[in-house]
């Protein structure tokens, strides 16, 4: 009897072992989110969109729209089109209409991320003594179930067909990106699967000597945001900040263990929902400027992955009708507010100078 309970034994420490090494992924990366396609229709050689996280919600849009109309519901997770949301007390329309975010290229010489761009973030926080933040968001939520696709140079999406002998890539949905066999980690575009708990989360962020706080949001798949305060930005150069699950239990013997259904419940999953910069009364105002190179996780599987014989999804449906409704109400949200944007823009006047009299 004591050559079967040795090995249960020795399978249990097996367990914690691996367990004390997660998996790692590059939830968000900003420099693949520059703009490469659809050039500015008022500032000629200004590309607006990126291909590779273009989506077109007018596909879901009602009747009532004009197929000009239809055309500004297409839109990317490119850099410039992030949202730079202030809190309600600081959002006048100086403050609101000098924080916006802005592709930043780095110098080719640099010691970090030469010749990359990342995320350049401009806020301009109230000159008053009180407490103020800005949320930094992408401009629609990542869809988590979007298929592999390839986008033209006009922005029209094709699905695209999964590649043969990689099974590991045919898998992925389009924003969960790549996975690279030699490093294996998954460079993501928003959306990382199979997500059980949280072991780390990385900020790799420019500081200039701000002392402001810097917080991560992450959404969950029921929706749940959870914010991770990543610590203070006043440093001068690029930092790695870092957030270590307090909650964390690496041996396996103290956690409690559950078992979770598989089908029709989606995979768990964590989404980038943006970051938050914070800052404190007795701080300066007035503009603040920051940069973002990419944003990274440890995390243990929900599941191990396991070899599906049925295919569960084409015979039911049940999540892509689940993805079909969310779609449809995002394009109410999002492809309104954009619609709203281009009569607004139709309607500005271009000039900056009056005719000259005569």
């Amino acid at each position: 009897m004591r050559r079967p309970i040795f090995v249960f034994v020795a399978a249990l420490l097996l367990l914690g072992a691996v367990s004390a090494f997660a998996d790692e992924a590059v939830l968000i990366d900003f420099s693949l989110l520059k703009a490469d396609i659809i050039e500015d229709p008022v500032r000629q050689g200004v590309l607006t969109q990126n291909r590779a996280s273009m989506m077109d919600f007018s596909t879901v849009a009602g009747a009532s729209y004009t197929e000009e109309q239809k055309k500004q519901m297409a839109i990317s997770l490119a850099i410039t089109n992030w949202d730079v949301v202030l809190a309600s007390s600081s959002r006048s329309n100086q403050n609101q209409s000098l924080s916006y975010t802005a592709e930043a290229p780095v110098d080719a010489g640099a010691k970090q991320f030469a010749g990359q761009t990342v995320l350049g973030v401009r806020v301009h926080f109230p000159l008053e003594p009180f407490n103020s933040w800005a949320r930094v968001q992408p401009p629609f939520d990542v869809p988590a179930f979007e298929p592999k696709a390839t986008v033209s140079n006009d922005g029209v999406i094709t699905p695209a067909q999964p590649q043969a002998g990689d099974p590991i890539n045919a898998r992925l949905s389009r924003f969960e990106g790549s996975y690279n066999a030699e490093s294996k980690i998954t460079t993501a575009l928003g959306v990382v699967k199979n997500v059980g708990v949280i072991k780390s989360l990385a900020i790799n962020v420019k500081g200039l000597n701000f002392p402001h706080g810097l917080s991560v949001i992450l959404k969950d798949n029921d929706g749940n945001e959870r914010t991770m305060f990543m610590g203070y930005l006043n440093f001068d150069g690029w930092r790695e900040l870092r957030w270590d699950n307090p909650q964390y239990v690496s041996d396996v013997r103290n956690r409690e263990l559950r078992i979770y259904p598989l089908y029709p419940k989606s995979t768990p999953f964590v989404k980038f929902a943006g970051f938050v910069v914070s800052r404190d009364a007795a701080h300066e105002g007035g503009n603040f400027v920051t940069y973002v190179k990419d944003v990274k996780i440890l995390y243990d599987k929900a599941v191990l992955e396991p070899v599906r014989d049925i295919d569960d999804e084409a015979i039911w449906g049940i999540v892509s009708q689940k993805e079909d409704e969310r779609k449809r109400l995002e394009s109410l949200r999002f492809g309104a507010n954009q619609v709203m944007r281009y009569i607004e823009r139709l309607k500005q006047e271009q000039k900056a100078d009056f005719s000259e009299s005569k």
